[in-house]
Formats: structure tokens, C-alpha cells, sequence
């Protein structure tokens, strides 16, 4: 049944502007015990969210979505990173066999239809995952990208609430924290890859542009169809 939207304005307004240690602490300890997942990419800046979580519970679900198309550098990086933080609950979920023998059985998808291709292989499998949690949390922030500006720290999604602890974190502030804290890199930073999903729909970011612009690249997309769009996106784009 879809979440309460009394529940969501309470909690950004008694958390939506608290540091990200207490906005997880609150969720993960007291308004969602047992009920919530982390949904991370291991991607670019994931390391910095996985911390924060690890240091309040290693034993947190953390849901990575294996589509079957990432680079091999981002499942090793998966690997090193949760060992390398202590997490315990880390879980591959992804489309089945089938699935991709059905829907993209040359795997050229991702080239002509990537609407589709995130569909059954993100979208689908993620919805099956959190079938059985009442909330989540998500690693974006508003920086990355025009269509995230205005990202609040607790939306409604559907039938879960999302929470999105760093959504106001700058460019800095991971520097820092990343500096601070030591956090192993995703090895395709050094090469330009600033925002990383799929091996076939990201590319190299130019100086200059959004953190997310390398992602589907030559197609009018910007996101993979997990995040539903704002609520400014949604009054503006009826």
C-alpha cells in the first residue's frame, strides 16, 4: 500500500536538514528497524553513503543491482569495498536467465532501446528486492545533475520512502570526507568516468559538464528508471 504522505513531511521536517550520521541513525535504528535497505551502484561516490552506514550497522542490507553489462572494475570494486568496510549484508540481485535470453539475447539493447534494457535489468529486479522493506536509502545528492536540484532527504516512493541522506553534500564535501576517512577509489575515476553504471551507456565526463552526462549518452535520459522524478519535476512536467 503506498506510504503515508504525512509520515514523509514529518520526517523532513524533523530531519531534513540534520547531518547524514543522524538522518541514517534515525532511520536505520528507530523509524525503520529491520526494514530498510541501502540501494548502492558502487559506483563513483558510493564509498562515502557505504561508510556512514558501516559505521552505524555493518549488518545493513545493501542491495548492488548486477545487471549483467557493468565493467569488470566496478564488480571487483564491489568486493574490495564492502570487505573493506566490514559490510556483511551485501546482495547482487538482478534479472534472471530467462530474462535476458527473452529481452536481449544479442545484448544490444543498451544501443537502441536503454529505456527497456534499465527496465529488466535494473527497474525490475530492484522492485523485487524491496518487496520486503518498508524504505531505502539512495546516494544522490543535488549536484549531480539539473534534474536533482531541488531533492529532498525523505521522499514517497511508491510503497516505500526513500531517503537520500546526502542529497545536500557539494563536490567538496565528498572530497573531504573520501580525504578524511581514506575510502578506496572506484578505479575508473583516474579515467574520467564520473558517474558510472553499465559498461555500454557510460562514457568519459568532459570538464565542465554535469557529474551525469557521460550516462546515456546521445539519448534523452537521465536517469535509469529506479529514481522517480522530484516533486518540482512532476508539478513542471505534468
Amino acid at each position: 500500500m503506498p506510504i503515508p504522505t504525512d509520515l514523509v513531511l514529518d520526517l523532513q521536517r524533523r530531519l531534513g536538514y540534520a547531518p547524514p550520521e543522524r538522518i541514517l541513525s534515525t532511520a536505520l535504528r528507530e523509524v525503520f528497524p529491520g526494514r530498510i535497505a541501502v540501494v548502492s551502484s558502487f559506483g563513483a561516490e558510493s564509498a562515502v553513503l557505504l561508510h556512514l552506514v558501516a559505521a552505524i550497522d555493518p549488518t545493513t542490507p545493501v542491495l548492488f543491482v548486477d545487471t549483467g553489462r557493468h565493467f569488470p572494475e566496478t564488480l571487483a570494486y564491489r568486493d574490495r569495498l564492502a570487505a573493506h568496510l566490514g559490510l556483511s549484508g551485501v546482495r547482487s540481485v538482478g534479472p534472471t536467465a530467462q530474462e535476458v535470453a527473452r529481452l536481449d539475447a544479442d545484448l544490444s539493447r543498451a544501443t537502441w532501446d536503454p529505456d527497456g534494457c534499465c527496465a529488466f535489468r535494473k527497474t525490475a529486479p530492484l522492485q523485487r528486492a524491496l518487496a520486503g522493506y518498508d524504505a531505502w536509502i539512495s546516494g544522490r545528492k543535488r549536484f549531480q545533475a539539473s534534474t536533482r536540484f531541488d531533492l529532498p532527504v525523505f521522499e514517497a516512493d511508491d510503497t516505500h520512502v526513500k531517503v537520500n541522506p546526502l542529497a545536500s553534500w557539494s563536490v567538496n564535501d565528498i572530497a573531504t570526507y573520501v580525504a578524511r576517512h581514506r575510502l578506496p577509489p572506484h578505479p575508473l575515476l583516474a579515467q574520467g568516468y564520473l558517474s558510472i553504471g553499465c559498461a555500454p551507456c557510460t562514457s568519459i565526463v568532459s570538464p565542465g559538464e554535469d557529474p551525469r552526462a557521460g550516462r546515456w549518452r546521445g539519448f534523452a535520459k537521465t536517469e535509469c528508471g529506479i529514481h522517480l522524478p522530484t516533486t518540482t519535476e512532476k508539478q513542471s512536467n505534468p
